[in-house]
């Protein structure tokens, strides 16, 4: 792009699965929430609230290492451009491939072979030019070696190639190119290739959530964290932090937080604070629950909340029900935080959980707040 206007970034998500029941959010450790698909038609997203859209999730063929799209969503992903850009004509999508659910081994085949790395690439373009989006996004939950984190930059690198050449013979717009990836560059003990990242995404979208859930943790604690005072546990300033000392540029990240949150069965009612020891997942079978559930829950059940501004995270609980998430004011804490960090902006999975757009215009307005700010002091 010639212009060097500064990007403000301001990300969300939503998605779509083939089962008719069902959308579908695959979490780590291969936990999910469910969200019942009528309850939030792609025609209810407050688009002016956005910057970008993910559509989520395109699928890897195993066998011919091509992006495909389910049958029962082709109708829904063709027309999702254009639905969303009727309250906001100037709002970007990207086709979201892979995620959570995702076989991993699939994608570790396709980025071994240049062959197959070639036939992902070519179909992927293909795939979102088809289909009216601006850009392309892979959420490849994760490379889990250094040889498969070696394969997942070289397929960085030879994507972005692809899309610079797609783009000259075509005279369109280069597509964009972003990614979904741990929290920290370091995935337990195995390191992102940063340089290739940097020189070959225009954003990487860290995913600093599902740090505590019932599924993996025995005691109650902040699912998406911001700091951790005791600095032992994972956080997304520390995850950020990571990031940019590797060397990815600031203005290449963009800082997640979740429309969504866990909830545990306390061992003792009188026992509710962070790390208090539970019986495994309430409400639902994993425990997780979306943020606009968590609102009824409060009112319904006389809950009581709690802001921890230490790791920037709430907490809400009624006898043995304690639900770990983020609200107005965590949300709003991580957007300035993104600001002041010189990030490139922020993103929420996912935009079908909130309630009524509350924490999505929260995000918005607490951006251009930090815009207004920081342009009245320079001056």
């Amino acid at each position: 792009m010639s212009s060097t206007k500064p990007i403000s970034l301001l990300v969300s998500i939503t998605f779509f699965f083939s089962p008719p029941q069902f959308i579908l959010r695959p979490v780590r450790r291969q936990s999910f929430l469910l969200v019942p698909r009528s309850e939030y038609p792609v025609t209810d997203i407050d688009s002016s609230l956005f910057t970008h859209l993910f559509c989520a999730f395109a699928d890897l063929n195993a066998q011919t290492n091509q992006v495909t799209i389910a049958s029962a969503n082709q109708q829904k992903f063709s027309t999702f451009t254009q639905t969303v850009q009727r309250r906001n004509p100037s709002v970007k999508t990207l086709l979201s491939i892979g995620g959570g659910a995702a076989d991993k081994t699939a994608f570790a085949s396709m980025a071994s072979n240049p062959a197959s790395r070639k036939s992902f690439i070519d179909s992927s373009i293909r795939l979102a030019r088809s289909n009216g989006f601006h850009g392309l996004d892979l959420d490849w939950e994760y490379p889990s070696s250094a040889t498969e984190m070696s394969n997942f930059g070289t397929l960085l690198r030879e994507w972005r190639s692809a899309v610079v050449a797609e783009a000259s013979s075509s005279g369109r717009q280069r597509l964009l190119l972003a990614a979904a990836v741990f929290y920290s560059n370091n995935y337990y003990s195995v390191l992102y290739p940063v340089q290739a990242v940097a020189d070959s995404l225009d954003w990487v979208n860290l995913m600093a959530y599902d740090f505590y859930g019932p599924g993996w943790s025995r005691v109650t604690g902040p699912p998406a964290a911001l700091y951790d005072p005791s600095n032992a546990g994972p956080n997304g300033d520390a995850g950020v932090r990571s990031w940019t000392q590797a060397g990815l540029p600031a203005k290449k990240a963009v800082l997640g937080f979740p429309y969504y949150g866990y909830a545990w069965r306390l061992s003792n009612a009188n026992s509710h604070s962070y790390y208090a020891p539970t019986t495994g997942a309430a409400i639902s079978p994993d425990g997780s629950i979306g943020y606009g559930l968590i609102r009824k829950f409060i009112v319904d059940n006389g809950a009581t909340t709690v802001y921890n501004s230490s790791v920037v995270g709430d907490y809400c609980y009624a006898g043995t029900t304690w639900i770990g998430y983020d609200d107005n004011q965590s949300i709003v804490t991580k957007v300035r935080y993104a600001k002041q960090r010189g990030l490139l902006g922020y993103f929420s999975w996912h935009v079908g959980a909130d309630d009524n757009s509350g924490l999505s215009r929260a995000a918005s307005r607490a951006w251009d707040a930090a815009a207004t700010t920081r342009t009245i002091q320079k001056y």
